[in-house]
């Protein structure tokens, strides 16, 4: 049985790795539309694109829902490394290496770092 509450998703042994694949899901789709609609594969345009609209959705995944398995990470990881690979200009680099050039973090490195949001309400940023 999956409960569906405030638009989460939650098996009955509060795994979350269907929202894992739903915001995995969603970030893809729109990866594809900004692959479609814009035209640009700049690192100044493709890089605003995808974290105003992609990003978020993986963010919130490792911050907020701490994905359990491993499988939950990589496929959260795969949806960015996709972002990653749609800027022109750093096809030869390593993922690793364009998540450097990028100024990103590995969405694994995010999973061991505090959530931001407690920083900001504690009034520490």
């Amino acid at each position: 049985m999956v409960l569906v509450d405030l638009g989460l998703l939650v098996d009955e042994e509060l795994d979350m790795n269907q929202q894992c694949v739903l915001k995995a899901q969603k970030a893809n789709c729109l990866l594809g539309c900004i692959e479609s609609s814009v035209t640009s594969r700049l690192r100044e345009v493709t890089l605003d694109f995808c974290s105003a609209l992609a990003r978020p959705h993986l963010e919130s995944c490792i911050q907020l829902w701490s994905p359990q398995h491993k499988k939950d990470v990589d496929l959260l990881e795969r949806v960015q490394r996709r972002a990653t690979n749609m800027i022109t200009g750093l096809e030869h680099l390593s993922y690793e290496e364009r998540l450097k050039e990028l100024a990103l973090f590995s969405l694994e490195k995010g999973l061991q770092t505090p959530y931001c949001g407690l920083s900001i309400l504690n009034g520490s940023l």
